[in-house]
């Protein structure tokens, strides 16, 4: 029985089995878990899917995309560990020619590249609350996911006004202010979807 209150340092991907590759394959003795990878790789293409719902914002050079709400869940699904690979793993085969960013766009000239390297960072500490229990109940949920999207924001908007070209006041107008509603509805989602996730793991 794998739950919530049996596993307190847990996230939702732990309770996932575990299957190992064989003994040869190992590294300084911790076998190489194919879960653990299929979930970085899987984490990666979910995010470069979520990208691709991606609509255009007037006057701005952000669109708005589901992108950041799955950088946010796979981070507190993952962990922090597995949260940072996976979300790595998107920006380099992004950076490299995968055309997985907003639009099926690649490579590291965009504008709004600063909010994915933000979206690395946000993974990562959204991992870590994570497996503190922050994903277990609406309300830390929501401090979580908002947390997150903070980090994000911190990242992207100075980016984009140093990449821009565009004074503070300016990069806020259009790579923040456009998107509050619609960030407080993905967190609004993620406050039903991850405790419901995890009240259905305590009842297996």
């Amino acid at each position: 029985m794998s739950t919530a209150t049996a596993r307190p340092g847990a996230v939702l991907a732990d309770l996932l089995p575990s299957p190992k590759l064989s003994a040869s394959l190992e590294q300084g003795g911790a076998p190489i878990r194919v879960r653990d990878v299929a979930l970085v790789v899987g984490g990666a293409a979910l995010t470069g899917l979520a990208a691709q719902i991606s609509v255009p914002v007037p006057g701005s050079p952000v669109p708005v995309t589901g992108q950041t709400f799955a950088a946010l869940l796979v981070g507190t699904s993952l962990g922090a560990g597995r949260g940072f690979l996976s979300l790595a793993l998107y920006a380099l085969a992004g950076v490299v020619g995968v055309p997985w960013f907003a639009s099926g766009t690649s490579g590291a000239g965009a504008v709004s590249f600063g909010y994915i390297l933000g979206m690395i960072l946000a993974s990562t500490v959204v991992g870590a609350l994570a497996r503190r229990g922050a994903d277990r109940s609406v309300l830390r949920t929501a401090g979580t996911m908002l947390l997150g999207e903070a980090i994000i924001y911190a990242v992207g908007v100075p980016y984009l006004a140093y990449a821009a070209d565009m004074p503070a006041s300016a990069a806020i107008a259009n790579g923040l202010t456009p998107f509050l509603i619609g960030d407080a509805l993905k967190a609004a989602l993620a406050m039903g979807l991850l405790p419901t996730a995890w009240k259905f793991a305590d009842k297996r």
